[in-house]
C-alpha cells in the first residue's frame, strides 16, 4: 500500500471516528434535554388527560349539560414540610353532574418568617380524575406568606357529564380531590436546625 492511500485512509478513519463523538455528544444533549423537561411534561400530559387521578384544565367555564343526578365531591389538605396550617373551608359538598361551583381553601403561615409552597393534587377514585375539570385552581402556583399571613384559595370545577356514560365510572357517587402543599425550591430550608417546628410535617 502506497504512503498516499495510508494517508487517506487514515483521514477518512479519522473522520469516521469524530462523527461517530460528534453523534454521541448529540444524543447526551438530547436526552438531558428530554429529562429536564420530562416533568413539566408529565404534568401537562396529566392535566389534558386526567391521567392517574389529576383533574383535566378546562376550556370552558361551564357543562353545556347539568344532569338531575348529584355527586358528592370530598375535599382534603396536606402539607409536607411547611410550617403552614392547610384545610378547606368545607369538608364535602353535593353537587349536580355538569353543574359549576366554587369553593375554597385556607393556608396560614405559623412560622415568624415568609414562607413559599405549591400544591400538588389528584382525584381519587384515579378513574374520575378524567372528569373534573377544574376551571380555576391554585396548583402548580407559587404561593408565599407572610408571617401570620392567612390566604383563602378559590378551586372552581365541575364533573363532566360524560362521567355516566363509562362503566368504570358511571356509578361513581363521591369523588375526593386532594391537595398537598410542598415547600417552593426557593424556599429550601438552611442546614440549621429550625426553632419554631418548620423541619415538621404536618398533615391535616
Amino acid at each position: 500500500m502506497s504512503d498516499r492511500q495510508s494517508e487517506n485512509e487514515g483521514r477518512k478513519k479519522g473522520l469516521s471516528n469524530g462523527a461517530v463523538v460528534m453523534a454521541c455528544m448529540l444524543f447526551v444533549v438530547t436526552m438531558g434535554g428530554m429529562a429536564y423537561a420530562a416533568v413539566p411534561l408529565y404534568q401537562l400530559f396529566c392535566q389534558v388527560t386526567g391521567y392517574g387521578g389529576t383533574t383535566q384544565r378546562a376550556e370552558q367555564q361551564y357543562s353545556d349539560t347539568i344532569l338531575d343526578r348529584t355527586i358528592k365531591v370530598r375535599f382534603d389538605a396536606n402539607v409536607n414540610g411547611l410550617p403552614w396550617d392547610f384545610q378547606p373551608k368545607q369538608r364535602e359538598v353535593e353537587l349536580k353532574i355538569g353543574e359549576t361551583i366554587q369553593i375554597a381553601y385556607e393556608a396560614v403561615n405559623k412560622s415568624s418568617r415568609p414562607r413559599a409552597g405549591q400544591a400538588t393534587f389528584n382525584v381519587t377514585p384515579q378513574a374520575a380524575g378524567g372528569y373534573f375539570n377544574k376551571v380555576e385552581c391554585f396548583c402548580f402556583t407559587e404561593v408565599e406568606l407572610q408571617p401570620g399571613e392567612t390566604l383563602d384559595m378559590p378551586v372552581v370545577f365541575f364533573i363532566d357529564p360524560a362521567i355516566v356514560e363509562q362503566v368504570e365510572t358511571k356509578n361513581i357517587e363521591t369523588i375526593t380531590l386532594s391537595y398537598t402543599f410542598f415547600p417552593h425550591e426557593q424556599d429550601a430550608p438552611v442546614a440549621a436546625a429550625p426553632s419554631d417546628g418548620e423541619g415538621e410535617t404536618d398533615r391535616l
